[in-house]
């Protein structure tokens, strides 16, 4: 069963400058695929700092007023970076 079928949250923390964040596991899912959140630590970079080493991924059941209260960082959309490559003939 996939985190978000079964109600998970996804925490994303920076060590360097601890800021938090909440995602859909879905979302997550659709950017970087079916991976382990082990192995997001490695791929996401933080936004603020802009390092890779200090992120901490783990999964969560938020109930209550946590689950009402927390606000998503929501996937708006994926932009393609075109890359040129040349060659000398």
């Amino acid at each position: 069963m996939h985190a978000h079928n079964a109600g998970q949250v996804t925490l994303i923390r920076c060590r360097n400058c601890n800021i938090k964040r909440f995602f859909k596991p879905a979302e997550l899912r659709e950017v970087y695929g079916n991976v382990p959140i082990e192995t997001l630590r490695g791929r996401m970079t933080c936004q603020m700092c802009r390092t890779s080493e200090s992120i901490d991924a783990e999964l969560l059941h938020l109930v209550g007023e946590e689950a009402v209260s927390v606000r998503y960082r929501r996937l708006v959309g994926i932009k393609f970076v075109r890359r040129v490559i040349w060659r000398d003939e």
